[in-house]
């Protein structure tokens, strides 16, 4: 009788004035979808998606106008640094920043976390030279610890049945992001060359040619900052003079288990790590290879071309996330899906080499199809990272597992801009290789990686957890 007892008083025990409590009243009451708190996460993700990749299409410029490279192949040698300085700095900081949100709360780490892409990224943009572009970008990194947060809040803030939504939404927003990011990046970078009747010569935005877009992110951060405030807060709060403080926790073999030991999370995180590294590394890769001379196998586009090319994947993006991948989901599965998407990334890799080869319309539909293409498999797999990271611990281990995927994540990521930017400028130094020349060798390695995270997601290596 005591144990029957003990069951309902797990599940029904509130505290008053703890607001995890608060949500799970709400989510008790109200059944339906949650719009207004997954609206709050799709403009929170986004502020902390949109610097990441932003200055990808002006990369190349901004390298050569700070004169550090001593010729035209060592540029992307450069730029790989600039862009790995972020997630250098999120690995350092990304496992104290999910602790802090599951001892504090995740609504101070986000709120900071968007602070922060005001201040950093606005001085990234007023760059003068290489080592202050390095130094802006890796402090950006430290204290932008919000997306690990992030997701543990996305599975806490609505009901269990619109959880795989949630986390959709929180991969939606961090995809558009990365696609949305380097649309601006290109629009608006260099606004005095494009616009000048709206930009003149002397101009504030003619002294600083990659301010602008930096500035109109961080006045959008800004406002996610200001939304913020109406976040409700997940965490479980009980006090310490409670006697029956995290009963559940307590009689929970779950929240006593190491995340070191929890090999469906690390399984997880690992391949997340793997394809993340691909993400990323393509990213960077992409758009140096848009912007490179054509006789060194790139298309020679200016930056504004490449905007338009985003820009349309992002929008394209957005669309299938929202009204596709949910219904494909349920029919199939996030693992199935993963894995799907992840076989056909290698042959539409290889037709970029072709593309190069086109020009005029023909050029424009085929780039616009590969890029948007890619971008939905990519997306694809690592929402079904997500759903295997957050299911495989208990709430009161989400923000810290959540932070060890971001430290672990980040630090591949980190590689991917380096080892891309290296790649790339090591593959121009050989257009008349016998074997893979020129950017045929860029778009081999990224697909060796792809098939590596591939096999990964197959057991006896991935593994899932059941009945948490």
């Amino acid at each position: 009788m005591a144990a029957e007892n003990q069951e309902p008083l797990l599940e029904k025990i509130y505290y008053d004035n703890c607001p995890g409590c608060k949500v799970d009243r709400m989510k008790e009451t109200k059944l339906g979808i949650p719009y207004k708190e997954l609206s709050f996460i799709w403009i929170v993700v986004l502020c902390t998606a949109l610097p990441i990749s932003s200055l990808f299409p002006f990369l190349y410029f901004m390298i050569r106008d700070f004169h550090i490279a001593k010729k035209v192949e060592d540029i992307g040698y450069y730029a790989g640094y600039v862009g790995s300085a972020f997630m250098f700095g999120r690995v350092l900081t990304s496992v104290f920043w999910g602790v802090v949100a599951d001892r504090y709360g995740r609504k101070p780490v986000i709120m900071f976390g968007t602070f922060s892409v005001v201040i950093f990224n606005t001085l990234f943009g007023l760059s003068t030279n290489f080592w202050m572009a390095i130094a802006t970008r890796f402090l950006l990194g430290c204290f932008n610890g919000l997306l690990g947060p992030m997701k543990a809040y996305a599975c806490e803030v609505c009901r269990d049945e619109y959880q795989a939504l949630s986390l959709s939404l929180v991969s939606t927003a961090k995809g558009v992001g990365l696609i949305l990011g380097p649309a601006l990046g290109g629009f608006l970078a260099q606004p005095a060359d494009k616009y000048p009747s709206l930009f003149p010569e002397g101009s504030l935005f003619a002294t600083f040619p990659y301010f602008l877009p930096c500035l109109c992110i961080s006045i959008y951060a800004a406002a996610a900052c200001i939304a913020c405030f109406w976040l409700p807060e997940t965490l479980h709060m009980h006090g310490e003079s409670s006697g029956k403080e995290n009963i559940e926790a307590a009689n929970s073999k779950d929240a006593k288990e190491s995340l070191w030991t929890n090999w469906p999370l690390i399984s997880s995180i690992i391949v997340y790590c793997v394809f993340s590294l691909h993400e990323t590394a393509y990213s960077e890769i992409f758009s140096l290879w848009a912007v490179s001379p054509r006789n060194l196998g790139g298309l020679s586009f200016t930056t504004e071309n490449v905007g338009e090319v985003l820009a349309i994947t992002g929008f394209s993006l957005l669309a299938f996330q929202i009204f596709l991948y949910p219904v494909v989901e349920k029919i199939f599965g996030h693992i199935k899906i993963t894995r799907v998407a992840a076989i056909l990334s290698v042959p539409l890799l290889t037709s970029y080499t072709l593309i190069a080869k086109l020009s005029g319309i023909s050029l424009a539909i085929a780039l616009n199809l590969a890029s948007l293409f890619k971008n939905v498999l990519s997306l694809a797999i690592i929402t079904g990272m997500f759903i295997l990271q957050n299911s495989a611990v208990p709430q009161n281990q989400r923000g810290a597992a959540n932070g060890l995927s971001m430290t672990a994540m980040s630090l591949f990521k980190a590689f991917g801009p380096a080892g891309g930017g290296v790649l790339f400028s090591w593959s121009q130094t050989r257009m008349d290789a016998s074997f893979l020349p020129g950017t045929q060798m860029v778009f081999f390695i990224l697909n060796v990686v792809e098939v590596i995270g591939l096999l990964m997601t197959f057991k006896p290596f991935l593994t899932f957890r059941q009945n948490l």
